[in-house]
């Protein structure tokens, strides 16, 4: 086949070729079982064509195969209008011919599939396109190239990070790591049920992709019990549930788990499987967590087949319980039959691809629908660079900025403020900076350090004396004259600085001087010493206690108050809310609080913490159906006369006196807590009340009437006896519920 070109080319060999790979459908004289003559014929006519074909496109005519053409087999077409399907039923057993062969062709295809459309509507669009173009007609069949179907394609992530397939240091294995390992994500906890299909028509070979592709979804998703729960029922035509959703609870055991399974093989019974899972696997006992809302019920099936049972009812019902279905096909899987399994919209749950070779690239696909885009991708608004935080993000900004307080712009970065060395003021000057120094001080040769500068020596106002003073100066008057204050000039000192006697304040009047108290003092009488103001003592409007404070006063309460938020009046204080040690209860007591414990402890000696109450464990509760006896720190249950305890050693039964032993010769009858016995027909009780004897009838009454209203008279009496045993069992039974309630 001319694989660069799309459409098959046989290589140099004939119908002998044919007949030699594929004698099943050489054409012969064979019949498939049920087919007619025109099926053969049919099938004969359309190889022929073929093999002419191949002999008009010989090697040179459109370029040729890389590979040696030792390698290179026609394909085979797994579906194809042309040929009846019994004919396909004849070419089975050439299958893995065609699987070496592809599996060889994935690995060379392997970049092609970026490109690809993942939709069932994809498949229909390429062939469609192949044949408007005359590269697919009803002549040849169905090219397999391995191509994949999924309706995620436009939000795949790109896979560049993958090596050709002709680098032998890469493998599959390899690919699939890396890939598991790119794409590992914290998914949103669900639980997650694989339904795999392992009939006949799935080969040993494809079976085993199957399982890489399910080790490849456990390797992208958040594995455990808090997180995603993973199970798998594997099916033909019965069903085997593998393990369960609470079977396993880390990634690696489930791994193991999935490498261990084996193919059922025979039929296809996709329906009996989803409804399996349904009835089995998703339930509370199976591990599914039916009572949260948030975690989401999950089932993926892969088949390659036509299910040979009902799937719409099932798998409505299946949906209808909450359970979302994608539905992966692979190869001769019919599309029908997987829309009506999934849910809707089908473009988000309908896969399909044509080899098992490529179905564990559809990883990527549902990683993204199970994990949900990266918060960055989803869109930000991040002036530099947006980084991924959890379910949120963090921006950050390129070298040589820094990221606002907005958190989410970016400034030209400060160089002063990455570190300087400047003595006093760093001045940022584009991506270095300069030194300068405050005022008062002038920059030294070094351009960094600073030196204290003169003001007086470079001019001032001062009428007497400048003083400098830090960066600036001071103006001070000599002696016999103080600084005016414009700060400047100077007059002629006052009378007070010449000497007073004033405690506080001297005030300069003309020639002499008055003096003056400080705010919250008065003059005394001497008009020189000063005495505090006691504003209490002038009035006050505090409930309790009134404190003089400078010139002001504040209220304070008496011990055992607090102060009202009017800063005047007091309330009682509650020192249990104001904070206390006692273990259990805090009571107040006046102006202090006392300690106490719950019900079935007692307060320790030092009167804040509690213990248990080990002297009365019934008082603190017990599950006994009829009496609580205290032992040690626990309790035990007994029963009531008459009862016996049960297995459970808690609830009570009515005991059996007969069961229990007794000594009557015919027959034991319980009454009550005791019993009775009696004696078989023909026998009569002797005195012990144990013991029978036979009955003796010597005497024969003459009166027959007399007879017969005897034996009636015994015969109400002892159902009389029967009826008011009866009714002493029911009031005894009443009697011991109400003991039993009053207990309680």
């Amino acid at each position: 086949m001319d694989w660069a070109s799309g459409s098959p080319r046989l290589m140099g060999r004939g119908a002998d070729h044919i007949k030699r790979l594929h004698p099943a459908i050489a054409p012969d004289t064979q019949r498939a079982p049920g087919g007619g003559p025109q099926e053969t014929e049919m099938a004969s006519l359309m190889w022929g064509l073929v093999c002419v074909i191949g002999v008009v496109l010989a090697p040179g005519s459109f370029g040729t195969f890389s590979r040696p053409r030792s390698h290179i087999t026609p394909p085979i077409p797994r579906v194809s209008p042309q040929v009846p399907p019994k004919f396909y039923g004849r070419l089975d057993d050439n299958r893995s011919t065609d699987q070496t062969f592809d599996e060889a062709l994935n690995d060379e295809k392997f970049q092609q599939l970026q490109a690809d459309d993942f939709t069932v509507r994809g498949v229909q669009e390429r062939r469609k396109a192949r044949a408007d173009a005359g590269t697919y007609s009803t002549s040849q069949p169905l090219q397999k190239s391995p191509k994949l179907l999924s309706p995620l394609q436009d939000k795949a992530a790109p896979l560049g990070s993958w090596k050709p397939a002709g680098d032998p240091r890469v493998s599959s294995s390899s690919m699939r790591t890396n890939a598991a390992t790119r794409t590992n994500c914290r998914n949103r906890p669900i639980d997650l049920v694989f339904i795999i299909d392992s009939s006949r028509s799935v080969r040993p070979a494809e079976f085993e992709k199957a399982k890489e592709f399910l080790v490849d979804m456990v390797d992208s998703l958040a594995i455990g019990s808090d997180a995603t729960r993973v199970g798998l029922v594997n099916y033909a035509s019965t069903v085997q549930i593998e393990f369960l959703l609470n079977t396993y609870s880390d990634k690696s055991h489930v791994k193991q788990a999935l490498a261990r399974v084996e193919p059922l093989a025979s039929g296809t019974m996709t329906g009996m499987a989803i409804k399996t899972a349904m009835d089995k696997a998703f339930t509370m006992e199976a591990g599914a967590r039916a009572g949260s809302a948030s975690i989401a019920k999950v089932a993926i099936i892969v088949t390659d087949g036509r299910p040979q049972d009902k799937v719409e009812e099932v798998s409505a019902s299946a949906r209808a319980a909450g359970i979302e279905i994608y539905a992966v096909g692979v190869d001769r899987a019919d599309v029908a039959s997987l829309r009506l399994m999934a849910s809707q919209p089908y473009d988000d749950h309908v896969f399909y691809v044509e080899t098992y070779g490529v179905i564990e690239k559809l990883t990527s696909k549902f990683r993204e629908t199970l994990c949900g885009l990266e918060p960055c991708a989803q869109g930000h608004n991040c002036q530099h660079i947006c980084v991924n935080s959890g379910d949120s993000y963090n921006c950050k900004c390129r070298p040589g900025y820094i990221l606002n307080l907005d958190k989410k712009t970016c400034s030209r970065s400060d160089p002063c403020a990455r570190g300087n060395d400047c003595q006093h003021i760093c001045i940022n000057n584009d991506d270095s900076y300069t030194c300068k120094c405050r005022v008062g001080y002038v920059l030294n040769v070094d351009q960094k350090t600073c030196s204290r500068s003169d003001p007086c020596a470079h001019g001032h106002d001062c009428q007497h004396t400048c003083v400098n003073s830090d960066d600036s100066y001071i103006c001070k008057c000599r002696v016999g004259y103080v600084l005016n204050p414009d700060k400047k000039t100077c007059s002629r000192s006052d009378t007070c600085p010449q000497g007073h006697d004033c405690q506080h304040v001297c005030f300069s009047t003309g020639d002499s001087y008055m003096c003056k108290c400080k705010m919250g003092y008065i003059l005394n009488p001497d008009q020189k010493t000063c005495s505090r103001l006691d504003l209490c003592a002038k009035g006050h409007d505090c409930q309790h206690i009134c404190v003089h404070s400078d010139d002001s006063y504040v209220c304070e309460c008496h011990v055992g108050y607090v102060l009202n938020a009017d800063q005047k009046t007091c309330s009682r204080l509650d020192l249990c809310a104001k904070g206390h040690d006692c273990q259990h209860i805090c009571v107040h007591s006046d102006d202090s609080y006392v300690c106490e414990c719950h019900v079935g402890y007692v307060l320790n000696a030092d009167q804040k913490t509690c213990s248990r109450s080990s002297s009365d464990a019934c008082a603190q509760g017990h599950d006994c159906q009829h009496i609580c006896v205290n032992s040690g720190n626990s309790y035990i249950c007994k029963c009531r006369v008459g009862y016996v305890l049960n297995v459970d050693q808690k609830t009570c039964s009515r005991s059996d006196a007969c069961a229990q032993g007794h000594d009557c010769q015919h027959v034991c009858i319980n009454n009550g807590v005791s019993y009775t016995c009696k004696c078989r027909e023909g026998y009569v009780l002797n005195t012990d009340q144990k013991t029978c004897s036979q009955e003796m009838r010597s005497e024969i009454t003459e009166d027959a009437c007399m007879c017969e209203a005897q034996i009636v008279f015994q015969k109400k009496v002892q159902s009389t006896i029967q009826e008011l045993s009866r009714k002493l069992n029911e009031l005894s039974d009443k009697v011991n519920q109400i003991e039993s309630h009053q207990q309680y």
